[in-house]
């Protein structure tokens, strides 16, 4: 980026913050129409500043910022709607899908229907029901339009629609591929994958084994990293003897 561009309003969630400086913060953000970026948000740590309690995640925002560099300015900010209310579980999940989009979108890449899953399931966890599916079907449709969807149609050896009674092990670069053992990370039979693929999360077993299944994938496209959020919940659910 050379020449300045100056944004004026935009729809936008506040991913993660950081301080800068001495009273500033660098501001993560998702946004509508440019998806992933950077600001300094100046002076915004200061007693006065009139951006204090506002620049905070879980709270739908309008931001102005201008922009020459990999890192833009914010010229303003307001709200664009109510605070989303969460606590406990749906808390921590909603800080894992933060955690998900900060490792996976790349910068200044326009991801509007992202954007408008994120808002669909921010409103949905205020809800505190079904927070595991609320987190598969993230999962799943943010992997999809990422261009990274997971295939639950056929097997990648002989191009045919799964076999229900058919064990198959998941290959993340490659699909499910027909085994003849019953056990393995990765293995599941046609039937769970199927279920999995029209998200009958309503049965327990299908809501584990579609966990199991993209707890492997994600993994695998970032590199093996461990996020902060999912290790926090699990401590916290270790602690509590669960």
């Amino acid at each position: 980026m050379t020449a300045t561009r100056r944004v004026q309003n935009q729809p936008a969630w506040l991913l993660h913050h950081r301080p800068f400086r001495d009273s500033s913060r660098i501001l993560d953000v998702l946004s509508k129409d440019f998806g992933r970026l950077s600001v300094v948000a100046r002076g915004s740590r200061s007693a006065n500043s009139k951006l204090k309690g506002l620049l905070r995640p879980f709270l739908p925002l309008q931001l102005s910022w201008f922009i020459r560099t990999d890192l833009g300015t914010l010229t303003g900010a307001e709200m664009n709607g109510a605070p989303i209310a969460l606590t406990g579980d749906a808390l921590m999940s909603a800080y894992y899908i933060n955690e998900l989009l900060l490792n996976l979108l790349h910068r200044h890449d326009p991801q509007p229907e992202i954007f408008e899953a994120y808002r669909k399931t921010m409103d949905a966890l205020q809800g505190q029901d079904e927070i595991a599916s609320l987190l598969r079907q993230f999962e799943l449709e943010m992997l999809r339009l990422l261009g990274y969807a997971v295939n639950l149609d056929h097997d990648t050896e002989s191009d045919s629609e799964l076999n229900a009674a058919q064990r198959y092990e998941y290959h993340v670069e490659r699909g499910p591929v027909p085994v003849s053992r019953e056990e393995g990370p990765m293995v599941f039979s046609g039937s769970e994958l199927l279920a999995i693929r029209k998200q009958q999360f309503s049965d327990p077993a299908v809501l584990r084994n579609a966990g199991r299944l993209l707890r492997q994938v994600i993994a695998w496209h970032l590199n093996g990293k461990e996020l902060k959020s999912r290790k926090v919940l699990r401590e916290l659910r270790r602690g509590m003897g669960s």
